[in-house]
C-alpha cells in the first residue's frame, strides 16, 4: 500500500470554528454513511469539552481524498495544555492556521504558531467566517502577516497560501469576491502545500509514541507516528524508555484511524499515525524500535511547569458525604493514572502522607483537572495555587506571562491601575477606532492569579483576557493578595434567611438560606480586609408577639455562587477549597476559630 499520506495540525484560537470545520471536512470526504446520526463539532469527546466549548485534549481523525490519506491532528487553542501541543506537532508534517475573520490572531494561536515555525513546518491560512456581518478579511490577513514576522518566521514560512471559509456552511473560496460552494479547494490547496510524508519504509523501525488511550479490552493504546521502517502485527520489538533503558514485547494488535473510527490493519504504511495495542507500560514520548537494529528517536521536551497547587485529602466534617474516593491511596491512584496521559503535569510527594503538590503549566489545566476528578465521584480539598520558581546563576527567577486585554476604551484606566500593583508593565496598546482597546503587558505569573475574577467586576464583565507563558524575569518581591477578608461560620447548622439578613451589609455572600454549614467554612466576602466570624445558623426567637410569617417577607440580594476556578482564585494561603461531586466549599485550613491566627499577624509559611 503505498497512498501517500499527509499529516496537518489544525492551530486556532478557542471559538474561531476549528473543530466545527473539520466536521464539515468528514462530512465531504465521506466519511459518515448517509443515515448516520453525527453529533455537532465531534471532534470534542469529552464532556468537559463540550460544555465549555474548548479542545483540551489532542486528537486525531482521518480523511480519504483522492486515492491519499489525510490525517487531522486537533489541537487545544489554550496555552495550558501545552504539553498537548508539543507532542501534536511531533506527528505532523504542516498546519493549518485558522483565524475568525472579525476577530484576527487572538493569543492562543500565538503560543502554538510559534511552536509550529520553529519545528519550520509549512503553514496554511485559513480566514473562516467570513459571512460574519462585522468581517474584516483583508485587515485579519494584515495583522496575521505582522504575527508571522513577529515569531521571525523565514521566507518560505510567509509564502503561505489564503482561503476564505465558511465552516459553519462547509465552504472555501481562494478569492473573498467568488463565494465558494464545498471545502474542494482546502482539500486541494492541502494536497498541494503540505509535504507528503517520507521515509524509508526498509530502514530501522522508528515510530514516536505521541498520544495514549486506554480500553477495557486491550488495556493501553499507544498513538503513533510512523518516521521509518514498517511495522506488522506479532512482532517482536524494543521499548527505547525515557531513562533509555529498552524493554522487548511483542506487538498484538494493529489499528489505523479512518475518519472517528480505529480500523485493524496487520501492516504499517510510512508516515501514518496508527494505535498500537498491548504494550504494557508505554509512556509518551517513547520509541518502538527493532530488537535487531535499535534506532530511538529524541524525547519529546515539553515546557517547564510554572504553577503548583496542593491536593490533599478532604478532612472536613462534611468528609465523605458526597464523594465515592475519599482516601490517600485513592488520590495517588488517581494522579498517577494522569500522570500516564498527560505529560506536562508532575506530582511531588509532601511531608504529610495526605497532600500531594500537583504542577502544571496553568491555572485552567489544574482546574480542568480537579472538575474531572469530582466527576468522577473523588473528593479532595486544593489550596492556593502557587509559582514554581527556579535559581539561575544564584538569582531566583519567576515565570512571567504576557497578558494581553481587550476591553471598551471607558475601561482602560482601571485595568492599568489594577495591573500596576500587580508588576505588570505594558509593553502594546492599540485601538482599532471600534470602541474597544487591546492592550499587551508582561506580568509576572503570580500576579495573574485572582486577576480575572477582578478585572471582570470592575468592567462589567466586558473584558477578554489571555495570558501566555513568556519566560522567566528575576523574582519581583511582593505582590498584595486578596484586598478583603472572609466572613467565616463559627457554628455548625443549617444557614437561616433571618441570620444571612442581617449579615448582607457586611459584605457578598457565598450561599443562601437552608445550606449545611461547619465552623470554619466561608460564607462570604467580608468588605472589609480582616476575617469576621459570624452566626449564620441563627434562628429568630418565636413568641406571641412575633410571628414566624413575618419572616416571609425578608428577600435575601441574590448570593454569588462561585465555579471551580473563580474559587481557587479568590481563596487566601490561609484557606482552600473542599470539592466534591457535588458542592464547592471554601474553608479555612485550620477549622476552630480560636486557633486560627488573626489575619493580621504573619502567618509564617
Amino acid at each position: 500500500m503505498n497512498q501517500t499520506i499527509r499529516n496537518i495540525a489544525i492551530i486556532a484560537h478557542v471559538d474561531h470554528g476549528k473543530t466545527t470545520l473539520v466536521d464539515a471536512m468528514l462530512r465531504q470526504a465521506g466519511t459518515f454513511r448517509a443515515n448516520e446520526q453525527v453529533a455537532d463539532r465531534v471532534m470534542d469527546s469529552n464532556e468537559l469539552e463540550r460544555e465549555r466549548g474548548i479542545t483540551i485534549l489532542a486528537k486525531n481523525t482521518a480523511i480519504n481524498f483522492e486515492g491519499g490519506k489525510i490525517n487531522i491532528v486537533d489541537t487545544p487553542g489554550h496555552a495550558d495544555f501545552g504539553g498537548e501541543v508539543e507532542r501534536a506537532l511531533k506527528m505532523v508534517d504542516g498546519v493549518m492556521l485558522l483565524v475568525d475573520a472579525a476577530e484576527g490572531p487572538l493569543p492562543q494561536t500565538r503560543y502554538v504558531l510559534a511552536k509550529a515555525l520553529e519545528a519550520k513546518l509549512p503553514p496554511i491560512v485559513v480566514i473562516n467566517k467570513i459571512d460574519r456581518p462585522d468581517a474584516r478579511p483583508q485587515e485579519v490577513l494584515n495583522e496575521i502577516y505582522d504575527l508571522f514576522i513577529d515569531l521571525d518566521a523565514d521566507e518560505h514560512q510567509l509564502e503561505f497560501p489564503v482561503l476564505y471559509c465558511v465552516a459553519k456552511q462547509g465552504t472555501a473560496t481562494l478569492d473573498p469576491a467568488q463565494p465558494g460552494t464545498d471545502l474542494q479547494p482546502l482539500f486541494e490547496t492541502i494536497v498541494k502545500t503540505i509535504p507528503a510524508a517520507t521515509g524509508n519504509s526498509e530502514g530501522a523501525l522508528q515510530i514516536l509514541v505521541t498520544n495514549l488511550d486506554y480500553s477495557e479490552y486491550f488495556g493501553r493504546i499507544a498513538i503513533c507516528r510512523v518516521f521509518q521502517g514498517t511495522l506488522h502485527a506479532g512482532d517482536e520489538v524494543l521499548i527505547s524508555k525515557r531513562d533509555s533503558s529498552l524493554q522487548k514485547t511483542k506487538i498484538t494488535k494493529l489499528f489505523t484511524f479512518s475518519g472517528l473510527k480505529r480500523t485493524e490493519t496487520t501492516e504499517t504504511t510510512m508516515g501514518d499515525i496508527v494505535a498500537v495495542a498491548g504494550v504494557e507500560g508505554i509512556t509518551i514520548g517513547e520509541t518502538i524500535t527493532s530488537v535487531e537494529n535499535p534506532a530511538p528517536l529524541p524525547l519529546i521536551v515539553i515546557d517547564e511547569p510554572t504553577i503548583a497547587i496542593q491536593f490533599s485529602v478532604n478532612n472536613s466534617p462534611f468528609a465523605g458525604r458526597e464523594g465515592q474516593y475519599v482516601t490517600s491511596r485513592n488520590l495517588r491512584e488517581r494522579l498517577a493514572q494522569e500522570l500516564l496521559t498527560n505529560v506536562s503535569i508532575r506530582v511531588e510527594e509532601m511531608d504529610s502522607p495526605d497532600t500531594f503538590k500537583v504542577l502544571g503549566r496553568g491555572e485552567l489545566q489544574l482546574a480542568i483537572l480537579i472538575e474531572m476528578m469530582r466527576r468522577e465521584g473523588y473528593e479532595l480539598m486544593v489550596g492556593r495555587p502557587e509559582i514554581v520558581t527556579k535559581i539561575v546563576d544564584g538569582v531566583r527567577m519567576e515565570p512571567v506571562e504576557h497578558l494581553t486585554i481587550d476591553v471598551p476604551e471607558e475601561h482602560t484606566g482601571v485595568v492599568i491601575e489594577k495591573l500596576g500593583p500587580r508588576k505588570g508593565e505594558m509593553t502594546k496598546m492599540h485601538n482599532h477606532g471600534s470602541g474597544r482597546v487591546r492592550m499587551e503587558f508582561r506580568v509576572p505569573s503570580r500576579g495573574i492569579i485572582g486577576l480575572r475574577s477582578e478585572m471582570l467586576t470592575e468592567t462589567r464583565g466586558t473584558i477578554v483576557m489571555n495570558a501566555l507563558f513568556d519566560g522567566y524575569i528575576p523574582y519581583q518581591g511582593e505582590i498584595p493578595q486578596r484586598p478583603t477578608g472572609a466572613l467565616i461560620s463559627d457554628r455548625a447548622g443549617a444557614t437561616t434567611t433571618y441570620s444571612l439578613n442581617g449579615l448582607q451589609e457586611r459584605g457578598i455572600l457565598f450561599l443562601g438560606a437552608g445550606v449545611d454549614v461547619y465552623e470554619g467554612m466561608i460564607v462570604g466576602e467580608h468588605s472589609r480586609d480582616n476575617d469576621l466570624d459570624v452566626n449564620v445558623v441563627r434562628e429568630k426567637k418565636l413568641t406571641n408577639m412575633r410571628a414566624s410569617s413575618a419572616d416571609d417577607a425578608i428577600r435575601l440580594v441574590p448570593y454569588r455562587a462561585l465555579n471551580l476556578e473563580q474559587a481557587i482564585e479568590f481563596i487566601a494561603d490561609d484557606e482552600m477549597v473542599e470539592v466534591t461531586p457535588k458542592s464547592l466549599r471554601l474553608r479555612k485550613k485550620i477549622l476552630q476559630a480560636n486557633r486560627r491566627p488573626k489575619r493580621y499577624e504573619k502567618v509564617e509559611a
